[in-house]
């Protein structure tokens, strides 16, 4: 018996360390510690529910666990065979919900890339071999030449899941057809969305998976040494991948004349500061090399003169893990999940103002709306579904129009955004679009490298531009300014973080035209968020005269006597709404 415990960084933020060693001490106390083994996994992605315990071969699936619950699960359900049922996850319908393969959740996922999250120790190689680790590598060592290795990946029309959805097969195939005494395989594992955990989650759950992907376009390519590139914030991916190179390393799958072959192939750690433009790979190949991470026209491509000019194949984690399946089951298995033009599966994360929060991955041609109200669980609290943000900062924000929209990187692209690499954030009705937009573009000015005018400074005045129209301070005008700079930005701009900066812009203009002109016009924010548009009022019917709301404020804009109305002063208002949290008579409101 296993109690698998989720190890990933959002429930060790949890304490769930903690629980995986008050388990093992209650375990101990009854003397089961050579009977049940306490694995720490990686991410279950279920994070809304987190932290997470999984007992196995029962299947039970425990939610929001604390390590003082370890005593109830050992005690009752080992030892006395009784679920604990105060920590069985409940569906938002009220209905206890015991197994996970049984919940809305985790019905319409298939997982490829996540296939052994949450199911082995990512620090021991042995349950990676378990569950045909290296498999694949041995296969394309023994069986198969490049060009076959090749050939199966373009079969399996496997695009990459960087955000560019370029196919990796062809990627591939320059690298192997660029001829020089020395290549390099890199790993893009700098993603850096708002909201984004996909790579993260990878490589913290299943490491080996990317390390064996990359030996297999080693050795496709023609190359000897591999580079991750990975940003230092992320202590716990960088760990487990040392962990995971050394592993390998002692086994003899990395490093010198793998399986026995002539193949030779090792690889090394780089770490970047956080850049979101090295997520652009020219850029991040200047950050390894210790240059500015500053991206450069292409072509030539990396392909032809990549990492200290040499020609490198750069792709994401996601695509890396998707690498070993696609050997073992053959392209055609992979190419019958999805679509015609965008094959397998994708993985998303899920946040923002909905139920089930989290890590998920569906097929492609999924509609939002199964992700959002099904996977999802619908919009908390009951509130009505606005908008939803796909593709991160690059992407657009789509309405309830668009929910029946497949999810694949054409169709997204054709109503306004793009899928990215898999950033999807949920908004209700409270959210302004105009802040979404200008939320998304302050973090795009602020992750500018700075190289071309257009970014640098155009995205800057766009952002001038909409603090103005969040201020109230705008004019009509200034509506078409802003449309006319998105589309020079987008047209000018040098690489990819620059020409799809005004994504989030245009689509908010185009889908919640009414909410800008609001702002500009009616001086007025229709979702009640932008502080300097907002009107604190005093209902006088609602009024009992209790002073709650005078004493709560900092400022003392509030007077009137003891059992009489009161008046907000609006000239002394801060708008910080303790008078509306002190208020038990709904008489104050936002207007």
């Amino acid at each position: 018996m296993h109690l698998l415990v989720c190890g990933g960084t959002g429930c060790r933020a949890s304490a769930s360390d903690s629980i995986a060693e008050s388990l093992k001490e209650q375990l101990h106390h009854h003397n089961m510690d050579h009977e049940v083994q306490v694995i720490l996994t990686g991410c279950f992605g279920f994070c809304e529910k987190g932290p997470i315990v999984k007992v196995l071969p029962d299947n039970t699936f425990y939610t929001e666990v604390k390590p003082e619950d370890a005593s109830d699960i050992v005690a009752e359900h080992l030892v006395k065979g009784r679920q604990v049922e105060r920590l069985l996850y409940k569906a938002p319908s009220g209905e206890q919900v015991t197994d996970s393969r049984h919940m809305d959740f985790y019905k319409k996922q298939i997982r490829i890339a996540l296939r052994n999250c949450g199911f082995i120790d990512p620090e021991n190689i042995d349950e990676y071999i378990a569950r045909d680790g290296y498999l694949a590598l041995g296969t394309v060592l023994n069986e198969m030449t490049p060009q076959q290795v090749i050939d199966q990946v373009k079969e399996s029309g496997l695009r990459g899941r960087g955000g560019g959805g370029f196919p990796a097969g062809k990627k591939w195939e320059f690298a192997y057809k660029n001829e020089s005494d020395q290549k390099y395989v890199v790993c893009n594992a700098d993603e850096g969305d708002p909201g984004a955990f996909m790579d993260r989650s990878i490589l913290e759950g299943d490491p080996h998976a990317v390390l064996e992907a990359m030996a297999i376009c080693g050795y496709a390519t023609g190359a000897d040494q591999g580079l991750i590139y990975i940003r230092a914030e992320y202590p716990l991916a960088i760990k487990r991948l040392k962990i995971a190179i050394e592993q390998a390393r002692e086994y003899g799958l990395l490093g010198q004349q793998i399986f026995d072959s002539h193949f030779n192939f090792d690889i090394q750690l780089r770490y970047g500061a956080g850049a979101f433009v090295c997520g652009e790979e020219t850029a991040l190949i200047h950050s390894m090399e210790g240059e500015r991470g500053e991206p450069t026209f292409k072509p030539p491509y990396p392909a032809q003169s990549g990492y200290l000019e040499k020609p490198t194949n750069v792709n994401n984690v996601e695509t890396y893990a998707n690498v070993p399946v696609i050997i073992n089951k053959g392209p055609g298995w992979f190419s019958k999940i999805g679509t015609q033009k965008a094959t397998g599966t994708k993985v998303f994360a899920l946040a923002g103002k909905v139920n089930n929060v989290g890590l998920i991955e569906v097929p492609m041609g999924t509609t939002l709306r199964e992700v959002i109200f099904e996977i999802g669980g619908g919009i908390k609290g009951g509130k009505k579904f606005k908008a939803v943000q796909t593709g991160g900062p690059s992407g657009g924000c789509l309405t309830e129009e668009h929910l029946d929209t497949p999810i694949d990187f054409d169709n997204l692209l054709a109503v306004g955004s793009m899928m990215g690499s898999g950033g999807m954030i949920v908004m209700d009705e409270d959210d302004c679009m105009v802040s979404v937009a200008k939320f998304f573009l302050e973090f795009t000015v602020e992750e500018s490298c700075g190289k071309c005018a257009p970014c640098r400074v155009g995205n800057k005045r766009m952002h001038e531009l909409l603090e103005r129209i969040t201020q109230g301070k705008a004019e009509k005008k200034d509506l078409q300014r802003l449309k006319n700079m998105c589309h020079v930005i987008a047209d000018t701009s040098l690489c990819g973080l620059g020409q799809t900066a005004p994504s989030p812009v245009l689509s908010t203009m185009e889908n919640f035209w009414d909410e800008y002109v609001a702002h500009v016009e009616d001086q007025r924010c229709p979702a009640g968020s932008c502080k300097e548009l907002m009107r604190y009022e005093i209902i006088p019917e609602n009024c009992v005269g209790c002073t709650a709301c005078a004493r709560k404020c900092p400022v003392g804009a509030i007077t009137g006597e003891r059992k009489q109305v009161h008046e907000i002063d609006q000239d002394k208002c801060i708008k910080c709404g303790a008078c509306l949290d002190a208020c038990k008579f709904d008489a104050v409101t936002i207007k």
